[in-house]
Order: C-alpha cells, then structure tokens, then sequence
C-alpha cells in the first residue's frame, strides 16, 4: 500500500495558484495616480504582493498629509479590483494538480486576500478544487500570524506536521514557522523551506508520494 507523505496540504493564493503580480500593479497604480502619486516600485509591489489591501494602502501612504489619507479612502471606494481580475492568470499545472491532489487528501487555501475572494472563488470555479478557504476576513489577524493555518488543521483535525503549506514569499514562510508546518517554497529559492519548487508537476510527488 502506497503511503502518503502528508494528510492535508494548503496553498497561498496570489503567488502560487494565480500569477497575480500585474493585477496588484495595475490596481495600486491606479489608486496612486488618482492621488497624483508616482507609480509603484518594484519592493513596494512586492510588499503589497504579499500583505492585505489595507496594510498595502497603509504602506504606500505611510507619512503623507492626513489630506492624502482622507482622500485615499474616497478613491478606494470609487476603484473595484474586480476589474483588475483580468490581469490575474492561473498559474501553469495548478488546476491539474490540485484536482488530482484533492481525489487523495484535502485541499485547502490560507490568503491574505478580503473582498475579492468571494469573485475569485466563482470566477475560477475555486470551491470545486478546494475543500477550505479561508482569507483574511475570516480570522482577527492576517498573515504573517497563524490563525488562518491554525483555523484549517482545526476544521479538519489534522496535525501540523501531517500538513504542508506551500507559499512563495517571506510572509508565508514566517506563518509556516510560526505554525509549526513544514513549507513548499514555489518559484523562490530564497526562502527557508522543507522543499522548493519551480513547477505544479513538482507538488504532487512532494505531497502524495507514490499514491496514485
């Protein structure tokens, strides 16, 4: 009898199931060119790549004129990122793999994404894959703290280290370790992780062992 290496493995969102990056460029862009700001650089892209809508509104604002900030939070409300989904694509294999994993063991998301997960979820039939998820919304504090792991290994009683969660920034390596679960670095040897990989095809092996 095959034996699975793990019971439950959990995914980021942008990153790793989607190619996100351009959607999040295009949408701070926005907002900062209603506000007359300069556009983005590329560590301020990363920053909001990886940290919810407010802390990334919060960060590209940090030390402007209380005007600025009142005016911030008008044009947020007259911006829809629903519209900036189409920049979004789903990365190469994800659909493939994480059906086969989830016809073994469940399959669950943690994220940092609010608002716009709920059209994310219908756009890309995202409920059909996964068997949890759970974005920032529905815990007290967003990633880097564990709640999010915490609240998926509870729902479906498993262990830390039956479970994996793979990630592609230093946000969800620092909530793996704080979790206690061991990590899949996608597209980003730089982080500190149990594996890292460049492709969908290289999960299933990691996750599933020889079960087929």
């Amino acid at each position: 009898m095959n034996k699975k290496k793990f019971d439950l493995v959990i995914f980021d969102c942008d990153g790793v199931l989607f190619d996100s990056k351009e959607a999040n460029r295009q949408y701070y862009n926005e907002l900062l060119k209603r506000l007359s700001l300069p556009a983005m650089s590329e560590l301020q892209l990363e920053y909001c790549h990886s940290h919810t809508a407010d802390e990334s509104i919060a960060f590209l604002l940090n030390g402007l004129p209380q005007l600025v900030l009142q005016r911030a939070k008008q044009e947020v409300k007259n911006i829809s990122y629903d519209d900036f989904l189409k920049y979004m694509s789903e990365e190469p294999g994800m659909r493939e793999t994480v059906s086969f994993i989830k016809k073994n063991i469940p399959t669950a998301i943690a994220t940092n994404r609010t608002t716009t997960m709920p059209l994310l979820v219908k756009m890309y039939s995202l409920d059909t894959l996964f068997d949890k998820i759970v974005c920032a919304l529905d815990v007290k504090k967003a990633k880097p703290d564990p709640e999010c792991i915490y609240n998926i290994l509870q729902y479906f009683n498993i262990p830390a280290n039956r479970a994996v969660y793979i990630g592609d920034t230093v946000v969800d390596q620092y909530v793996a370790e704080a979790a206690g679960i061991p990590l899949i670095a996608y597209k980003n040897n730089h982080l500190d992780a149990m594996f890292h990989v460049e492709h969908f095809d290289e999960i299933k092996e990691i996750v599933l062992g020889g079960c087929n």
